[in-house]
């Protein structure tokens, strides 16, 4: 197993990760997942992670086409609706390399294990991440991140976290990992609805009663769906996750508010629109319509946006 990293998905949180572990010496790239067949080319790239700190790394950019073949991790932060097309790429070059996704939502792994992945891992992201303007984001972490199992070995589990691992930007080994998807999809689901469709930052759930009464009431919904799939989770733990990461992220944009700002197809089908489906396939679809109308509203917004 080779020490390189790969990042795929030149986004907010594939830019933040690269300059970490390049300023630590790890052998880093990043690769874009939606734009091919651009030359390769090194780009600085400027990390704010508090008013006075902006740290700097210069890292190599290149596109899929470019890479026949992987030796190393794959860390793929590229938008989740891109995985069928990813899996279907790297098939061939990369198909029994690790495969680590940095992403948000349930299922986000399906096509890779359709695909024959041996060598899979989630990661669930206690962090935010914003662009402020070309090659520079904004960084807060809010907690440890975890990463676990979903195809593969415990060994090939520890060299990852020790891969990625750093100072700033830090991961540890979960064995129960989809108990924490959930908790965090869950949350997810409030705040990839709530925040975008009242164009406001992450802070508003320690503001506001009356947001985070309607914030319960879609964790109600989804705990109970969670429950009924074999995760043992309460409404309380998936509250004072959603109000840590609300303190803890004040007046940081969600992911899926600055997708619609800059008219962006949001990741809404792995978060409100993936726990409905689960529900209606228990036969459960009536116990979710709040978590349903708020994702078909963020989704209005979306495409009405796009076409303006």
């Amino acid at each position: 197993m080779g020490n390189k990293i790969y990042i795929i998905g030149a986004g907010a949180v594939g830019k933040a990760l690269a300059v970490f572990l390049k300023l630590e010496g790890k052998d880093v790239y990043i690769i874009r997942g939606s734009v091919d067949n651009l030359p390769t080319q090194y780009e600085t790239i400027s990390v704010q992670i508090d008013q006075q700190t902006i740290l700097k790394a210069e890292i190599e950019v290149s596109s899929l086409a470019s890479h026949s073949a992987f030796d190393g991790i794959l860390v793929v932060t590229n938008k989740s609706f891109g995985n069928e097309k990813l899996a279907e790429t790297l098939k061939i070059s990369a198909k029994y390399s690790p495969i680590v996704l940095l992403q948000n939502g349930l299922g986000v792994e399906s096509p890779f294990l359709e695909k024959g992945f041996t060598d899979i891992h989630r990661c669930v992201l206690f962090t935010t991440c914003q662009v402020l303007g070309e090659n520079l984001v904004r960084f807060k972490p809010v907690a440890v991140s975890q990463i676990g199992i979903i195809n593969g070995k415990e060994d090939s589990l520890q060299h990852i976290v020790n891969q990625l691992n750093n100072q700033i930007f830090q991961f540890r080994a979960e064995e129960n990992i989809q108990y924490t998807i959930w908790e965090k999809a869950i949350a997810n689901c409030v705040f990839n609805s709530i925040c975008p469709l009242l164009d406001t930052d992450n802070g508003i759930f320690l503001r506001d009663k009356g947001v985070m009464d309607l914030a319960k009431n879609v964790i109600s919904e989804c705990v109970k769906i969670a429950n009924l799939s074999g995760i043992e989770i309460t409404e309380q733990e998936v509250i004072e996750s959603v109000l840590m990461i609300s303190k803890m992220s004040d007046g940081q944009l969600i992911s899926t508010l600055q997708d619609i700002n800059n008219k962006r197809k949001t990741e809404i089908e792995t978060l409100n629109f993936a726990i409905v489906a689960i529900a209606q396939k228990l036969g459960k679809g009536n116990e979710v319509v709040q978590t349903k109308l708020l994702g078909d509203l963020t989704k209005i917004k979306a495409e009405l946006n796009f076409r303006e």
